[in-house]
């Protein structure tokens, strides 16, 4: 493995809602070569575009039409290529959403699979007959309603873990798993870095639907690894959802030749009821960390791990476990020294830099996440909620919380664009770009130096990971390297805690985001001591 590998600080960008420069409401590439400038002087060295490919926009571009060219909404493969030059001009990779469990109903190989039950390209996809006039087992899909579509033409049910209009590929089939190699070595041999792996532990399935974790699997990811990934160095990281750590560790071990990492959300099921996105309840702050450290320990001898609080798929993280109303900055930046201290590579999403709380959606058709709609009819059905505890739900869970455009000036439309948003944009006082980039006393100038010090600090970038203490909303790990370590402190609560005996009277404050060093820690502190 690389080196940039494990000291990777990677900007997920949802391009929908990054920056808009012709008007039409979208986000497009030549917004995100425009702020090329910002992200190099915020400290990351790698870009996650989430998918611009062609798509109908079923579930905003992972319903892929075409996996070889790029959006018009988005601009050209041209501006891709510039894209990809200027930013390596920066010192900034770039990776790409590897969207391979399914495709669009749209793509070529579906409309000719659906055609005939002969056709060259039905055994791209999963087909079934009917069991006694019904589907063929009753699992459910993602976004509601059964994993199977009835198909009129050929008599035949498609699985499609997600919407309907994504139908799966059959990874059993060697021609797809050819087809889709072929296509990594495209973008890779035009100077692509990697890839976030989009549920990648979805690919091996039994007869009913039911996913598979096991040698398929692994077969899977190790013919990609060597006959496109490995011959490039490229990074992989896994979206993985409900893996243990020695799961984790069996994608990813250095010698398995399947991924480089995988993320790791258990830390992000904290705070619903079993899970569920649409049903609230007190986040344990003493379990997030313990999760954390879990992870850490349990990928230690052979695999790095993947830091994360926040993507496309997730409401904000302020709003979930910090206080956007009395602490937005120190819990803000709480969240962020307290996860970036750690070993593993950084992935940050796009606004979190600044600190950003979940957008208000007062209405239903504020909305535009498939999955959102979805929650909002099941939750109609159960009868048990009033219109308003139905959104009040929805503003809590809902996709769409992290999809709001980026608020890079004051005014109505954020200066993110001309024309009208795609979706809402949310302009609040203080939260913007242009403000925060002035005041030392911002989240994003935070951010700045944090990353700034994970790059230069050797325990930061190597050293070993040790928890002392979590209890109380108070947390204490060390990142040691020989005689030297920095101690991580982080209170997570909103009232005053003793400092614990164990952080170094007399040690180097590297980071924090109070102005002084008090005898104890005060609401969402956080210190980064050097010892």
């Amino acid at each position: 493995m690389e080196r940039w590998h494990q000291q990777a600080i990677v900007y997920q960008i949802y391009p929908k809602s990054y920056c808009d420069t012709n008007g039409d409401g979208i986000g497009d590439l030549r917004g995100i070569i425009n702020k090329l400038p910002y992200l190099q002087e915020l400290g990351v060295n790698a870009l996650w575009l989430s998918p611009c490919y062609p798509s109908p926009g079923d579930d905003n571009g992972y319903d892929i039409a075409d996996y070889r060219d790029i959006g018009p909404e988005y601009g050209t493969l041209d501006d891709f290529k510039e894209l990809l030059e200027k930013a390596k001009e920066r010192g900034i990779r770039i990776l790409l959403d590897l969207v391979v469990n399914h495709t669009s109903d749209e793509h070529k190989w579906f409309r000719e699979a659906r055609k005939s039950r002969d056709n060259p390209y039905r055994d791209y996809y999963i087909w079934r007959d009917p069991v006694d006039g019904h589907a063929p087992s009753d699992l459910k899909a993602a976004f509601g309603g059964s994993i199977w579509e009835f198909d009129e033409t050929t008599g035949q049910y498609y699985l499609h873990l997600f919407s309907k209009k994504q139908p799966d590929l059959n990874w059993e089939n060697p021609k797809v798993r050819r087809e889709i190699a072929d296509m990594i070595n495209y973008w890779l041999d035009m100077g692509v870095a990697g890839f976030r792996c989009d549920v990648i532990n979805n690919l091996a399935k039994d007869e009913d639907g039911n996913i598979l974790f096991g040698d398929r699997l692994h077969s899977y990811l190790h013919q990609l690894h060597e006959e496109a990934l490995g011959p490039h160095g490229a990074l992989t990281i896994g979206e993985t959802w409900g893996l243990t750590p020695a799961q984790a560790l069996a994608l990813t071990g250095e010698a398995r030749g399947e991924l480089t990492s995988t993320f790791q959300f258990e830390h992000l099921l904290l705070g619903r009821i079993d899970g569920d996105k649409w049903m609230p309840e007190p986040v344990d702050r003493t379990r997030y960390v313990d999760i954390l450290a879990k992870w850490e320990d349990g990928l230690k001898d052979d695999s790095y791990p993947v830091l994360v609080m926040e993507n496309h798929d997730q409401p904000r993280a302020l709003s979930r476990f910090g206080d956007p109303e009395n602490y937005p900055y120190e819990s803000a930046t709480m969240l962020g020294a307290m996860l970036y201290g750690m070993r593993g590579i950084a992935v940050i999403y796009q606004g979190q830099e600044l600190g950003l709380p979940n957008p208000t959606f007062r209405t239903l058709d504020e909305y535009r996440d498939i999955e959102t709609f979805n929650g909002y009819k099941e939750l109609k059905e159960t009868g048990l909620y009033t219109e308003q505890e139905i959104l009040d739900r929805l503003q809590f869970g809902s996709r769409d919380c992290g999809r709001t455009p980026i608020p890079w000036a004051t005014g109505e439309k954020g200066g993110f664009t001309t024309g009208t948003p795609w979706i809402k944009i949310q302009v609040d006082p203080g939260f913007t770009a242009e403000e925060q980039d002035k005041d030392e006393r911002s989240v994003l100038n935070f951010y700045r130096r944090m990353l700034a010090l994970r790059k230069s600090e050797p325990c930061l970038q190597d050293g070993e990971f040790k928890l002392l203490l979590n209890e109380g909303g108070t947390s204490v790990y060390t990142r040691t390297v020989g005689d030297e370590a920095v101690y991580v402190v982080s209170h997570f609560a909103d009232g005053e805690a003793a400092m614990p005996a164990c952080v170094p009277a007399n040690g180097e404050v590297l980071l924090a985001n109070y102005a002084d060093r008090a005898d104890s820690l005060r609401p969402y502190e956080v210190l980064w001591v050097k010892a």
